[in-house]
């Protein structure tokens, strides 16, 4: 018999390709659940075969535990009953009884057989994964195999299975059982049924990796992908840069008569993509980004990381597009927060700016409007940089003598010195909940004390827009805030 058991041993792991202390493991366990049903009370059992000589023994198995702790007698034994039989245990250690083995011939066959096949087909889903992760494939290639709720189960190789979310899918996209399809390898879950890949068809890597597939020149690092900006299933733009002078980016993606861009067009349900020419100018990156509109000027904002571009009314439609599709398009792709305006729109925004500045040199600084047209002309836009800026840069300002200017400089300083106590007061009426609370720091609590935001249920009560307004933060961060002051409503 035990001869019999290294037999078998040897015949299923050559079968199924799978190593021999799989098999052993698997032959251990359906012993120990055979062993099992002797007992009446759930207890534990360890079976233990020999590797050489196919001999196996059988263990009950006790755990020590704390004496109050001792709440399953058929598995647990308490730390002072221990002491009677080995008194080197520990707390945690197991106590273990031999059994008389039960017959091989006397398993519950179909149970073993069970135990054994699914601990093997397990461990061939591990190894194909294994297989499979060594390739270090990012994309995936299988067949839809079922449809769950939405969601499609593909068959890869015909060992692996993976699974597509509904929510990874290109929209309007129709896919069926029985079709091929190909997805970008998002993560890999570790469930109870054993390893499952999750994929994506709408993540941005997928159409980098697809454009590697289809561009040769990508790989060989002639041509390097800067970003990737998706609309899943409608409009996509990829930003490219050559590292040989020799080679046109963009037509190398675009190939003979569109042959590269539209194989991965095709594979994304049809989806739309421009190949924009990535730049090491930001301004010129989003101009490229924006195309086929024609910008005719772009204002650069560093603080809040925006530009506002101009478009004349003809291009207006085009750099929005639908529903703002290729303004959000060239946002994500640039990285910086786009506002698409007209030559009016953008002249009137910068009169009221230039207003606004002017108005502040003259309130705080106490002179008329010619003295602070004189400033923002010259392109001071704050009390700082009146106050601090070194003094012969303000004296080549032909409208100001010295005298002029060391009296600005010390009315800017005094403004300053009045702001900062009045803002120090207006801290020193927040509370300890607003200061202290979760994503809270000194400069939106200054910000937020110029607004008159005291209390927690203060910011609480504000919607996402104002704290954006107020602070300057973004809408994620805003909402975060918000969220964070309403908790003690719920609690």
């Amino acid at each position: 018999m035990n001869r019999e058991i290294l037999v078998l041993v040897d015949a299923l792991a050559h079968e199924k390709n799978v190593d021999r202390e799989i098999v052993f493991g698997a032959l251990e366990t359906a012993l120990a659940s055979a062993t099992k049903k002797r007992f009446e009370d759930e207890v534990d059992v360890r079976v233990s075969i020999d590797r050489d000589s196919g001999e196996y023994r059988s263990f009950r198995v006790w755990t020590v535990v704390e004496d109050n702790d001792h709440e399953e007698p058929s598995r647990q034994i308490a730390m002072t009953d221990v002491a009677d039989y080995d008194a080197n245990l520990k707390l945690g250690d197991t106590w273990e009884v031999e059994l008389e083995p039960i017959e091989f011939g006397r398993i519950g066959a179909q149970a073993a057989k069970q135990v054994i096949l699914q601990r093997i087909r397990d461990a061939e889903r591990e190894q194909s994964l294994n297989d499979f992760l060594q390739r270090r494939e990012h994309i995936v290639s299988g067949t839809i195999k079922r449809i769950e709720r939405g969601s499609a189960i593909i068959e890869i190789n015909g060992k692996l299975e993976a699974l597509l979310p509904r929510e990874h899918m290109i929209p309007k996209e129709n896919l069926r059982v029985g079709d091929r399809t190909k997805a970008f390898l998002l993560r890999i879950d570790r469930l109870g049924r054993g390893p499952m890949l999750v994929l994506s068809r709408t993540v941005p890597e997928f159409m980098a990796k697809l454009f590697e597939l289809e561009v040769p020149e990508i790989e060989n690092n002639l041509i390097e992908l800067k970003g990737v900006a998706r609309d899943p299933g409608m409009r996509a733009k990829i930003a490219v840069k050559s590292n040989d002078p020799r080679v046109d980016p963009q037509g190398t993606c675009i190939g003979v008569r569109g042959s590269r861009v539209n194989a991965v067009s095709n594979e994304l349900a049809g989806e739309r993509v421009d190949i924009v020419l990535w730049s090491h100018d930001p301004a010129q990156f989003v101009i490229n980004a924006l195309s086929p509109a024609e910008v005719t000027s772009i204002i650069i904002d560093e603080d809040n990381h925006s530009m506002d571009v101009v478009v004349d009314e003809d291009n207006l439609a085009m750099a929005i597009g639908r529903g703002g599709q290729n303004v959000k398009l060239a946002s994500e792709l640039s990285g910086w927060k786009l506002n698409i305006m007209t030559v009016d729109q953008a002249e009137q925004k910068h009169q009221e700016e230039f207003d606004g500045v002017r108005q502040m040199f003259a309130q705080a600084l106490d002179v008329d409007d010619d003295v602070a047209d004189v400033l923002v002309q010259e392109g001071f836009t704050t009390l700082e940089e009146v106050a601090y800026v070194p003094l012969n840069e303000m004296l080549e300002i032909e409208a100001f003598d010295e005298q002029t200017v060391n009296e600005l400089r010390s009315r800017a300083r005094d403004a300053l010195l009045t702001r900062a106590i009045a803002l120090e007061e207006k801290l020193e009426h927040q509370t300890e909940e607003l200061k202290s609370l979760e994503g809270m720091n000194a400069e939106l609590a200054a910000k937020l004390a110029e607004n008159e935001i005291r209390t927690r249920d203060d910011l609480a009560e504000l919607a996402v827009d104002e704290l954006m307004e107020m602070t300057g933060i973004d809408e994620e961060a805003a909402k975060q805030l918000i969220m964070k002051a309403r908790e003690h409503w719920f609690a």
